[in-house]
């Protein structure tokens, strides 16, 4: 659909409760009554929505659905939504979701996302595991746009190559954000343990250490700093920081040492605003 003379923002989906989501080219966005009604739709004034048709409480939940908790007005959960409690108003779970919970209201957890919390309002759970907390902001606009999360990463290496750590420990998921370079400004602090559980190098199983990585990204530049914390034993080299793969992707990742096998954990916050 093409913007309406005179204005900014335009529909961009109608989601299974009614509600219409509204895009200015690049973000989602919330309308004004003015531009609700400019496309033909209704404005719920009570709620502040913009709505294409009257809401059900069976609206929004798929017969594949199972075993989902929800208590609210206005509560969208998408195909494939399971094992999951939302309590609030105008939460979404965009499919193929299970075990979330989410309590507040204007939240959302995106398609294919596992085992997450979501609290507070305008919040977007990204990653399986995480823990968020929304925080609104800017004029209530969107999800995602002032908010911080939590989550937990692990992995292994053998060598003194720089290695992804995997979100929530699941195979092959070491993206941690596909929208770091699309006006996302993002504060980061990781603590992260390396333990030593064999190889032939030089040392003794059970060397240790632990650092903290700091710092902020904006389009794809990192500027941050490692600390160790604390070590014991051979951890010469052993190093962790955020870093961006060969496209858009950005991952955090740590460096062992030659014929060492270390096992490695982070838990890593994440501050972000998007504009």
């Amino acid at each position: 659909m093409n913007f309406r003379t005179g204005f900014t923002v335009k529909p961009k989906e109608v989601l299974t409760s009614g509600q219409v989501i509204f895009t200015d080219g690049t973000n989602d966005v919330t309308p004004n009554q003015p531009s609700c009604e400019a496309y033909g739709y209704t404005y719920n004034v009570a709620t502040q929505t913009c709505v294409a048709f009257d809401y059900s409480t069976r609206i929004g939940v798929n017969v594949s659905n199972e075993n989902n908790f929800i208590k609210g007005d206005r509560n969208s959960t998408e195909t494939g939504t399971n094992n999951t409690i939302i309590v609030g108003q105008n939460n979404t779970t965009k499919g193929d979701n299970r075990n979330n919970i989410i309590i507040g209201d204007y939240n959302e957890v995106a398609n294919g996302v596992k085992n997450a919390s979501v609290f507070g309002n305008y919040g977007k759970a990204q990653r399986d595991g995480e823990f968020v907390i929304g925080g609104g902001g800017f004029g209530m606009t969107g999800v995602g746009k002032a908010q911080s999360s939590q989550i937990t990463l692990t992995g292994t290496t053998t060598d003194a190559v720089a290695t992804s750590l995997l979100v929530n420990g699941e195979t092959s998921k070491t993206i941690i954000d596909r929208e770091a370079v699309t006006n996302s400004f993002q504060g980061f602090e990781a603590n992260v343990m390396g333990v030593r559980t064999g190889g032939t190098a030089g040392g003794s199983p059970y060397d240790r250490i632990l650092l903290r990585a700091t710092g902020l990204v904006y389009l794809k530049i990192v500027d941050q700093s490692v600390a160790t914390l604390g070590s014991f034993g051979t951890v010469t080299g052993w190093t962790s920081g955020m870093a961006f793969s060969g496209t858009n992707d950005m991952l955090f990742q740590v460096t062992g040492a030659a014929n060492m096998n270390i096992s490695w954990s982070c838990t890593l916050n994440i501050y972000n605003i998007k504009v």
